[in-house]
């Protein structure tokens, strides 16, 4: 059970590792709240596994003490009975010398009177008496010596029995047998904690499961047509195609610009209203069609021949009304493509919103300031105002 725990909580630890791994980080969208569902779920069911490792534990740590308590009281009796049969041992070997002893000394005072029988001197006589009178006095005292340890062995014996049936046997006149008692608690511990254990892996089971269900629910809402979708909204760069780059000499463009700081022909005022709308249009739409409201644009005394042979203004070529009041410097930029945030640090912009840039970063991403609000923005996605 103990390897079994220490199983448990290395694979919900790996469980955790693998969760916390970046994946499904380039993917938008239903997919990408799919694979968010997933990390996450699989998360769960790590930390469950490693809760359930600790349950595990707990209940090794409760067989173990359990072990311990009836190695304890094993230990009491096996002691009283490991006493009571070195005693009966040692008045064993005690009755078996006595036993010896007791026989030699009958056959030596056998002997000795059977000498005293035979016809011998007078003097011989009084000495083979009084040798036979000897022996066999000191067979009576081995005798008694014999049986006294006769009598001590079968008390001990019986104790020994009564200990033995009172820690060992089964016996209706002594409902408390000690070692079957202990064996009968140690099979019904064993048995209800395996029977948790049992019980703990499946509650495991029917919970990754049910994490499991709820991944499948986040994935059952995964549309293909809606990820399209948002991937073309969030990634789109127009209807047309930009307009080709024309040729400018660099002979024949002034070395100051106009108030925007867009380069113009060099040339009479003549030159500059010959300078067509067609012309100003093909030059905006270099940058990816900016669109710039109407209701921002105001006159700048440029004019247009009109076919009453007057002159009106040439709105194409007139600077936003919004743009002169912000401070003319190269930090100022209009956003060319509408962007949609998509982390936490980045900033939505729309197509035509003016924005002052405040750093610009080497991976292409730049900081840009609008209203108060500040973020990251790809830098491709702005136009200097200055140029338009």
């Amino acid at each position: 059970m103990l390897s079994g725990a220490q199983a448990e909580e290395k694979y919900g630890k790996e469980l955790v590792l693998i969760a916390r791994k970046a994946g499904g980080q380039t993917e938008i969208s239903t997919l990408r709240a799919s694979f968010e569902q997933l990390k996450a779920q699989i998360e769960n069911i790590g930390n469950f596994h490693i809760q359930l490792s600790d349950l595990l534990k707990e209940e090794v740590k409760k067989i173990e003490t359990f072990r311990e308590r009836q190695k304890e009281q094993r230990k009491k009796f096996e002691s009283i009975m490991d006493k009571v049969h070195k005693k009966k041992i040692s008045l064993f070997k005690k009755y078996t010398e006595s036993k010896k002893s007791y026989e030699l000394r009958c056959r030596e005072a056998d002997e000795a009177e059977q000498g005293a029988e035979k016809p011998t001197a007078y003097k011989s006589t009084d000495k083979v008496r009084h040798r036979a009178r000897q022996c066999r006095h000191t067979a009576n005292e081995a005798e008694k010596l014999y049986i006294s340890n006769v009598i001590q062995l079968e008390e001990v014996r019986k104790d020994w029995e009564e200990t033995h049936r009172s820690t060992c046997e089964r016996r209706r006149v002594r409902p408390f047998q000690v070692f079957q008692q202990l064996e009968g608690d140690r099979i019904s511990m064993l048995r209800c904690a395996l029977w948790d254990h049992c019980n703990h892996l499946s509650m495991q089971c029917v919970k990754d499961d049910e994490f499991y269900e709820e991944v499948r629910t986040v994935l059952e809402r995964c549309d293909i047509a809606t990820d399209n979708n948002c991937f073309i909204e969030a990634k789109g760069t127009g209807l047309k195609p930009p307009e080709p780059l024309g040729f400018e000499g660099f002979y024949h463009r002034r070395t100051s610009g106009d108030i925007n700081g867009r380069a113009l022909f060099a040339g009479e005022d003549a030159m500059r209203r010959s300078y067509s709308c067609s012309d100003a249009l093909h030059s905006l739409n270099n940058f990816d069609h900016v669109e710039v409201s109407q209701s921002a644009l105001t006159p700048v005394g440029e004019f247009a021949e009109t076919s009453d042979g007057g002159y009106s203004t040439l709105p194409c070529l007139q600077q936003p009304a919004a743009s002169a009041s912000l401070p003319a410097n190269e930090d100022t930029y209009v956003v060319l493509y509408q962007y949609t945030a998509q982390e936490d640090d980045e900033l939505s912009v729309s197509r035509g919103e003016v924005v002052q840039v405040l750093d610009r970063g080497d991976d292409g991403w730049w900081t840009v300031e609008r209203n108060g609000i500040s973020g990251l923005v790809p830098g491709n996605y702005l136009g200097d105002l200055q140029q338009i």
